[in-house]
């Protein structure tokens, strides 16, 4: 069977949900894998996504078939592995972008550990952020609203607490 005649996404279409299990498209458990032409050389390529997400979560070489034209076919073991990369790669942009929007920085001041928080609460039209102290106990000493761009660093921390959570920075 020559695998350039594969209709994906035919398969895809037909019904959302079912699994497939076929040489350039593989889907179960709420992942899609398709193989498609490598549009940087004459290569293969492999697309992964996951529910009905318009963006692959993964694209990556693929294998050449023993034919050195067609690409290698799906397969279980494959497509596992590939949902285990897939699934990482996201876990770990959903790391990058909670770091990004949740900081956090413990100082002392007048003898006393202060944790300090930015929370930045991200949204095209209207982005805002906050700002706020907690006692070593947890307890909520102080909160603001502040600028997304705001820097938390140990200085602008530290010029908070010590001007006793004033809503000028």
């Amino acid at each position: 069977m020559n695998m350039e005649t594969v209709e994906p996404n035919e398969l895809i279409e037909a019904d959302p949900l079912a699994p497939i299990h076929e040489p350039q498209v593989w889907r179960d458990d709420g992942w899609t894998a398709r193989v498609v032409r490598n549009e940087d050389d004459e290569g293969w390529a492999v697309e992964m996504y996951l529910g009905d997400e318009g963006e692959p979560a993964l694209v990556g070489p693929w294998t050449m078939g023993r034919d050195k034209k067609n690409p290698k076919p799906l397969d279980g073991n494959a497509f596992h592995v590939l949902v285990k990369t897939a699934s990482e790669v996201l876990r770990r942009h959903e790391q990058q972008l909670q770091a990004q929007l949740h900081k956090s920085i413990v100082i002392t001041a007048g003898g006393q550990r202060i944790k300090v928080t930015l929370d930045i609460v991200p949204d095209e039209d209207d982005p805002s952020a906050r700002l706020s102290a907690h006692d070593a106990a947890g307890e909520l000493l102080a909160e603001i609203g502040v600028p997304p761009s705001f820097k938390l660093n140990a200085s602008s921390a530290e010029a908070w607490v010590e001007s006793g959570y004033s809503e000028r920075r």
